[in-house]
């Protein structure tokens, strides 16, 4: 079953939802910021979509440029960073099986479905 990680605040991630309607295939949608992964999925996703955890943070929002922005941060303390603050973390993320991308430009979707 396909997956995408979703925010309805971002028009990437709502357009994401969109091209996986007009594909026909079943997915399951996850509101990320209500049902937000564990530290333990992250590192899944992350494996999934052969990035580091930094390539996962929205470094543009507010939050990280106030608390995170400049410091030395290992991975485990940058996943920890996007579970307590799941504005952080890139969306949409669509995951098919073993794989998975941030679907930005929405495109990249159409890799693996």
């Amino acid at each position: 079953m396909i997956k995408i990680y979703h925010n309805n605040r971002c028009s990437k991630s709502r357009l994401g939802v969109a091209l996986l309607e007009e594909s026909g295939k079943e997915f399951e949608v996850v509101k990320y910021l209500e049902n937000i992964p564990s530290e333990k999925e992250l590192k899944e996703i992350i494996k999934l979509l052969k990035i580091a955890p930094i390539e996962l943070v929205r470094k543009n929002e507010k939050v990280w440029k106030e608390e995170f922005k400049g410091k030395e941060l290992s991975d485990a303390e940058i996943i920890s960073a996007m579970v307590q603050n799941p504005k952080l973390i890139e969306r949409p993320i669509i995951i098919n099986g073993n794989k998975a991308v941030i679907g930005r430009p929405t495109e990249k979707i159409l890799e693996i479905i």
